[in-house]
């Protein structure tokens, strides 16, 4: 097995904190990950990505041209990077941020989540991205959602534990919310 997400978006939405989530949820797992991120010189309201690649096997290379899926949290995160997604993989898309309903590849899944409103139901428009990780990581199957939730103390600041329970509440919801999606 050798998977490898993309997710992208704004700076400030949590991006690379999902994808060091993924990676860490996977070594729990007892598979093997590289984390790669990436993001722009303005940060905060540039762009930021990063690429998840995991393995049963050592992994080669933490770059990847052909993904087997991407969690695109805003418009330009579908148009630069969905494309680039191989046969038989999975696209996340932030309808909160990014209202395409048009992108379709032959071979490749499209699940269309507000991300952004099903945070703010939860009462926290700061979970989008725990939203759009559960139900990318609900859908694919790669990383169980139980070591996702056993890593969120290794990736969230110690200041930030007491939110625990309320990131375990979105990556649920979102995996719910993408179980739904047929």
């Amino acid at each position: 097995m050798n998977h490898a997400v993309i997710m992208a978006g704004f700076g400030g939405q949590g991006i690379l904190m999902i994808g060091n989530l993924f990676a860490i949820g996977a070594l729990k797992q007892g598979l093997n990950c590289t984390f790669f991120p990436s993001y722009g010189v303005e940060m905060r309201g540039g762009t930021a990505n990063c690429t998840v690649t995991i393995s049963d096997h050592e992994v080669g290379s933490p770059v990847t041209s052909s993904p087997n899926g991407v969690v695109a949290m805003n418009e330009p995160s579908v148009a630069k990077f969905a494309p680039r997604i191989g046969e038989g993989g999975l696209l996340l898309i932030n309808t909160s941020m990014a209202p395409d309903n048009d992108f379709s590849k032959d071979g490749v899944e499209v699940i269309r989540l507000p991300c952004n409103q099903i945070a703010d139901e939860l009462g926290n428009i700061k979970l989008a991205s725990m939203v759009a990780l559960g139900a990318y990581a609900g859908r694919c199957g790669v990383v169980e959602l139980k070591f996702l939730e056993e890593a969120l103390p290794e990736v969230l600041p110690q200041k930030l534990h007491k939110l625990i329970p309320s990131n375990i509440e979105a990556l649920r919801a979102g995996a719910k919310r993408a179980d739904k999606q047929d």
